[in-house]
Parts: C-alpha cells; sequence; structure tokens
C-alpha cells in the first residue's frame, strides 16, 4: 500500500493506474476510520484500485473548538486500509492543499443554504472546496460516499454535475450500530447517558418509517410523528424535516419516497441521521421504534 503526501505525486499515481487501464476508485474521507468506512472501503476495491483521502478539512468546520476534537487515528485507519486492499492512502497537511493566505472556493447555490448549511455557515463551501482539489488530482474515477450525510451527498452530486467533473458518485446507505445509531466518528465522544438520549433519533426515524410503510402519506402527519418521537428525549433538536429527496425543500401534501433529516445535540456530541422512506431498508430501525 502507497503512503502519499503531495498532491502531485498523488495525482501521477492515479494517472498511472489508469494508463494500465484500470478503474480507479476514491473514498474521501478526514480518518477516525469506522465500520461504515469500511463498507465504503469494501466496496471500492471490489470495483477498482481503491485511493483513500484522509485529510481533517478545516474549511468545514464552524470553529475552533470542533476541529481540535476532531479524532486522528492515523496508525489504526493505515492499519485498516491496509487489511481491506487500499492501493494508496492520501495524507496531505493542509498546506499542501491550501497553499494561499486567501484561498479561492467553489460553492453550490441553493442545496447548501439548507439544513446543514442554515446551521453550520460556510461549512458545504468547505466541502466542495476540497473535494474539488481532490477531484481533480484523482480525476477520472467512481467516488464512494456514505448516505448518512444525505444532503452532503446531494450537494457533491450536483458539483459534480454542474462543473463537469469526470467522477461517478455511488451512495452507500446508512450504516448503524447495533442500538440504531448511525456510525460517526463523533461517536466515541458520548457518554452512557448522552448515548441513550442520542438513540432516540433512530427510534424516531424507524416510527416515520413504520407510518410509511403503513400507507401514510400526508408529510405533516410524517413531520409530527417525527418531532413527537424526539419530544422528551433530552436532546436539543436543531431540525427534524421531511424533504424532496432532490430539491431538499420541505416536503409538501402528499409524499412519495421523502427523506425524514434529524440533526440533534445529545451533551455536546451534534449528530445527524436521516431515513429515506420507500428506499432504505429501514426494518431495523422500525424493530427498534416498536420494541418488536
Amino acid at each position: 500500500m502507497h503512503i502519499l503526501h503531495h498532491p502531485v505525486e498523488f495525482a501521477q499515481h492515479c494517472n498511472s493506474i489508469r494508463a494500465l487501464a484500470q478503474a480507479v476508485t476514491f473514498v474521501p474521507t478526514m480518518g477516525a476510520l469506522h465500520r461504515g468506512h469500511a463498507e465504503l472501503i469494501g466496496q471500492a476495491c471490489a470495483r477498482g484500485r481503491c485511493m483513500v483521502s484522509i485529510f481533517v478539512n478545516p474549511t468545514q468546520f464552524n470553529s475552533i473548538q470542533d476541529l481540535q476534537r476532531y479524532p486522528t487515528t492515523l496508525d489504526a485507519d493505515r492499519s485498516l486500509c491496509e487489511r481491506l486492499g487500499v492501493d494508496a492512502i492520501f495524507t496531505p497537511d493542509a498546506e499542501a492543499l491550501y497553499p494561499f493566505p486567501s484561498p479561492g472556493h467553489v460553492s453550490v447555490t441553493g442545496l447548501d443554504s439548507l439544513w446543514e448549511g442554515a446551521h453550520r455557515p460556510g461549512h458545504f463551501q468547505g466541502v466542495t472546496t476540497v473535494l474539488a482539489k481532490l477531484f481533480h488530482l484523482v480525476g477520472p474515477c467512481t467516488a464512494f460516499f456514505g448516505r448518512k450525510d444525505f444532503q452532503q451527498w446531494r450537494v457533491v452530486q450536483r458539483m459534480v454535475d454542474e462543473f463537469f467533473f469526470p467522477v461517478a458518485l455511488e451512495a452507500v446507505p446508512c450504516v448503524r450500530d447495533l442500538d440504531g445509531l448511525a456510525l460517526s466518528s463523533r461517536n466515541h465522544r458520548l457518554t452512557e447517558r448522552n448515548r441513550q438520549q442520542a438513540q432516540a433519533i433512530p427510534r424516531a426515524l424507524g416510527a416515520v418509517a413504520q407510518a410509511y410503510t403503513l400507507g401514510e402519506r400526508r408529510a405533516d402527519e410524517l413531520r409530527r410523528t417525527l418531532s413527537s418521537t424526539l419530544e422528551g428525549s433530552g436532546l436539543s433538536v436543531e431540525y427534524a424535516a421531511l424533504v424532496d429527496p432532490a430539491t431538499l425543500v420541505p416536503a409538501q401534501s402528499q409524499v412519495d419516497q421523502p427523506v425524514a433529516l434529524v440533526a440533534a445535540t445529545a451533551g455536546s456530541v451534534r449528530l445527524i441521521d436521516n431515513c429515506w422512506l420507500g428506499v432504505d431498508d429501514a426494518s431495523g430501525l422500525v424493530t427498534l421504534a416498536t420494541g418488536h
């Protein structure tokens, strides 16, 4: 497995693979890899020579404290990637990807101002900027993203389409722990009490998924089910929404395959989660919600 640090050598390595008529796959990460990342990497390795970037991107954080708290587990990340068959890891420093004191940026207007964009101003601009750089270095590839960050996936998809990046996106369904909590690098910061509170999120998504499966299509009723299940959990809820999967605007009246989005804080840990109703296999969430 190659360990690459400089953008030029990373680009050259990807080009050398394509010169052998071999497919390049790509999984961009910020490290602290868990089973969710392993699922992405495993699928990418099955489809081609897999590149994994590990870079804690400073421009997508809204506070220096959150950036400083982000976990770094590079040795463990390398071991996991090697076991899974990754071809190369790209681990640049910030100066390598942001060589100028006043860096330019890439924005996707519209989708980036809703939900996460409204609560974390500038977050998606940081995401799209660093991904534009990474996509430029990797070149033609298939890139794998987790659908836990549903809005991010849609924003990146819009950027790829609008700016004609030669990148095919694969969205992999959310991977969950046994208690239903979506896997996240932030979960290790949850206390036992916070984790119990956080389980209200997958319970709420399961309740909505069950209602949808039983035939409920009224957006207001589905939203009410989502919000009421979160009430009294001890979570600080930022939003609990039902949205159109393409535009991310609030779903209206009768709905077909909307996405339920939740963002909430347990203790000091901010969590996001979602369920794409009628598309995701929500049987585990429904079981959690019903207790059966």
